[in-house]
């Protein structure tokens, strides 16, 4: 047992508004010793329940399941939002401590015979019980998901599940630490100025303070996003610095040291397909597809090799007009490359619609994009108002607070932006909940955005490339879904619903970045004040579907590697060695295998499947674009930023959290299913 210091903030409720963590007051040596009292707690609370001798009914069962564990929760959601934005090394070292306890623990409730006992015997007459649909839902999905979890197994079973579950979350950790350690490690230094020729002023005062903050003084120093690749590929006229770059950011997790990946990976993939065997699945993938709204890894295969063909011959085509550009204009004219592919992209968007994106930047300074754009955008769709709330301080100080108001003058919760890339930050964009809403708890949301955008010198300005725009955006949509989610109980609150359906309300959000009145409300340029021109608006509506062979040929590719290690049974999970050369077959096989257009994220750095929450799932993206595109097109006929629109878009799928079955709640929106005839047209692949 840790020794407790004298007063732990975390065991006590918080004395800020809405209940936010009072951070300056927690210290990492706090974090342990409150988890142990809140596992203590919560196995309290579940003990009570498993053991009542009473029959179970919806009260004494159920809501007391969703009263228990409030302390955990607090805990957890204040840990996790730190160890995920400032993963300090004494942060890092509570992660890795927390790993095994946090997935014993969780076992110990979801494998619990008595408690399934009690929940099978109310879903075995659910009829009977005059549930209202919620409660029903309540009771659908906590016999489903324990169930799904392996509550059914005998005890053999269960002891080896728990072993494999610990295992694997000590894997998953490892796997986020070396990655970040890497990450920060082949952050690319340079000696001169002159080698990143192309940057803005704004993007070498970043590059600079980068380096000073490394003790790096008078060197510039370029560190590397989560994707493969990097924004700055776009812009840099010196090739050999491109290619430096993009090695680095291939090479990550990969170079045989202390913080190589792949034996991690592929322990991680084995024993994966170890624990789907015993809960009774043919791969890891048949697993997680079985409780999302897909059903079937062969109903994602299926959409995967629908797309992949049109997306592969776009991406050839576009590949051979590079190439072109490059041998009429170079002077010593060479091979393509995948760090050469941004670059003379933007020529030919520059030549074929007089168009140059990374020329915008003045126009999307992040302070005017962040109120004028996206708070804008909100507040015409659903009435929503922000003010930022200096006196509720967050967990660092680049993270600012915003109090989140409805119409009607009435609190909805707060908002918190973490914006600026540090080397104690996973890499990467997205949203979390620091506390979710619940009527039966009495809490209101509190949810935190964080993006990995340079922070420049200060004094100066943060302009933000128009992919950062889409991405702020993007998390923003998540952000209104776990603010919105107005549910009674906690299992439902937030974005608590299947990971395939996850990303679409924030995919959905994006289509505001070039609306009318949004646009010309927030891209005013920041020295000037002269709005972005109408025909670069124009110009920049004809390119949407500009370089989507690139773009959905890298994300497939993605998607299909995980599909591919997720894919294999015990048996052929042990036969695989050799990460580089199952890649380049699983590639093979789906006809994406062009070495300029890598994977989005290769294995040893996809932090989203092998230590994220998407693992066999990252086809998500795509899947939930289906309903994502479909929607964007009833906005359109239904007025755009209407305010009737975004009610009923609030009220029948937002704010219905994980209360409702997703595919349900759209129809209950939308009217019908949703159609993959407007994602073909978006991507280009109707030809």
């Amino acid at each position: 047992m840790t020794e407790a210091p004298e007063f732990n903030p975390l065991l006590a409720p918080s004395p800020l508004p809405y209940g936010v963590p009072d951070y300056a007051a927690i210290r990492p040596e706090h974090y342990l010793p409150a988890f142990e009292a809140a596992f203590a707690e919560h196995r309290a609370e579940i003990e009570a329940i498993a053991t009542r001798e009473d029959e179970p009914t919806f009260d004494n069962t159920m809501v007391a399941l969703e009263r228990a564990g409030a302390l955990l929760e607090r805990v957890l959601l204040a840990f996790y939002t730190v160890s995920a934005a400032d993963a300090t090394p004494a942060i890092q070292d509570v992660d890795e401590r927390l790993a095994p306890l946090m997935s014993a623990h969780t076992d110990a409730i979801e494998l619990d015979a008595r408690l399934y006992a009690r929940i099978r015997a109310l879903h075995d007459r659910i009829e009977e019980l005059g549930l209202e649909p919620e409660e029903r839902r309540l009771v659908e999905r906590h016999f489903r998901e324990m169930t799904h979890a392996g509550a059914a197994l005998d005890d053999d079973t269960k002891a080896r599940l728990t072993e494999l579950n610990r295992r694997l979350s000590e894997l998953t950790n490892q796997f986020e630490k070396n990655l970040l350690a890497d990450t920060n490690d082949l952050a690319v230094v340079f000696d001169d100025a002159a080698a990143l020729d192309g940057l803005t002023p704004g993007e070498l005062s970043a590059a600079k303070q980068a380096a000073r903050d490394r003790g790096l003084d008078g060197r510039l120093l370029v560190t590397l996003t989560l994707f493969s690749g990097h924004p700055y590929l776009a812009q840099l006229t010196d090739r050999a610095a491109r290619e430096r770059i993009m090695a680095a950011s291939l090479a990550r997790g990969s170079r045989g040291d202390a913080h190589d990946n792949g034996p991690v990976l592929l322990e991680i993939v084995r024993l994966r397909a170890q624990r789907a065997r015993l809960l009774g699945y043919a791969s890891h993938a048949a697993y997680v597809t079985a409780d999302q709204t897909a059903g079937t890894p062969e109903a994602v295969r299926g959409l995967l090799l629908d797309l992949a063909a049109p997306a592969a011959r776009n991406a050839r085509a576009e590949k051979a007009a590079l190439q072109r550009l490059v041998d009429e204009t170079e002077p010593e004219p060479y091979e393509l490359a995948a760090h050469d592919w941004d670059f003379w992209t933007e020529r030919v968007r520059a030549a074929e619609y007089d168009l140059d994106t990374t020329a915008l930047r003045p126009w999307f300074e992040a302070e005017r994009v962040l109120r004028d754009g996206v708070f804008h955008a909100a507040t015409l769709l659903y009435g929503v108002t922000f003010r930022e709330r200096a006196d509720i301080p967050a967990y660092h100080p680049d993270a600012r607070t915003f109090e989140v108001v409805n119409e009607d003058g009435s609190p909805l919760g707060l908002y918190v932006l973490d914006l600026y890339t540090r080397d104690s930050k996973h890499g990467g964009a997205w949203m979390n909940s620091i506390v979710k809403q619940s009527r039966l708890r009495g809490t209101q949301p509190v949810v935190v955005n964080n993006l990995n955008v340079p922070k420049p010198a200060p004094g100066e300005p943060t302009l933000l490339t128009l992919d950062q725009v889409t991405t702020l955006f993007h998390e923003f949509g998540h952000a209104l879904h776990g603010l919105f989610a107005t549910v009674t109980y906690p299992h439902f609150a937030a974005t608590a619903v299947h990971r395939d359906f996850v990303e679409f309300p924030s995919q959905v959000n994006e289509m505001w970045i070039l609306w009318p009145e949004v646009l010309a409300n927030y891209a005013v340029h920041h020295e000037t004040g002269e709005p972005l021109p109408g025909d670069v608006v124009e110009r920049l509506r004809a390119t949407e579907s500009f370089n989507q062979g690139f773009a959905t040929s890298e994300y497939l590719a993605a998607a299909w590697l995980d599909q591919a290690w997720h894919s294999l049974s015990p048996e052929e999970a042990e036969s695989v060695t050799d990460v580089a050369a199952f890649e380049a077959a699983a590639l093979a096989e789906i006809g994406l295998d062009d070495p300029a257009v890598p994977p989005r994220y290769s294995s040893t750095y996809f932090a989203h499947v092998f230590s994220g929450g998407y693992s066999a799932g990252y086809y998500s993206y795509i899947w939930a674009e289906v309903l994502d595109a479909d929607t964007v097109e009833w906005f359109r006929e239904n007025g755009g930023l209407a305010r009737g629109s975004g009610d009923r878009f609030r009220r029948r799928l937002l704010g219905v959290g994980g209360s409702k079955d997703p595919l349900e709640a759209y129809r209950d929106f939308r009217g019908r299913d949703a159609e993959i005839a407007p994602l073909l047209r978006r991507r280009g692949l109707t030809g």
